[in-house]
């Protein structure tokens, strides 16, 4: 991740940083790509990140509620908090048959 500091309103200054999220399946389809970079703030949820991801990628709106987020190889709750050295994947369910 790479961080850069922004001004609130309140005058206290936070934290934005680029997280690289890789993409699977479908949601890589949709993108055209495999890798995607995300402004989040210190201290960002899961829960969060997936709101962000659907906000500056449209093309992802449609998935964005059933996307599965796994941060260092395994699934992440929504409430994780991310940090730098993480790694993020994102990708749809999938269903076999």
């Amino acid at each position: 991740m790479e961080a850069a500091t922004t001004e609130e309103k309140t005058g206290r200054f936070m934290t934005v940083q680029q997280i690289h999220v890789k993409l699977f399946a479908r949601a890589k389809e949709l993108v055209n790509s495999e890798l995607i970079s995300v402004t989040i703030s210190e201290g960002m949820t899961v829960e969060q990140l997936r709101l962000a991801i659907a906000e500056q990628y449209p093309e992802l709106q449609p998935l964005s509620n059933q996307l599965l987020i796994a941060i260092d190889n395994a699934y992440a709750g929504e409430s994780q908090i991310l940090n730098p050295e993480q790694e993020v994947a994102c990708f749809p369910p999938v269903s076999g048959g």
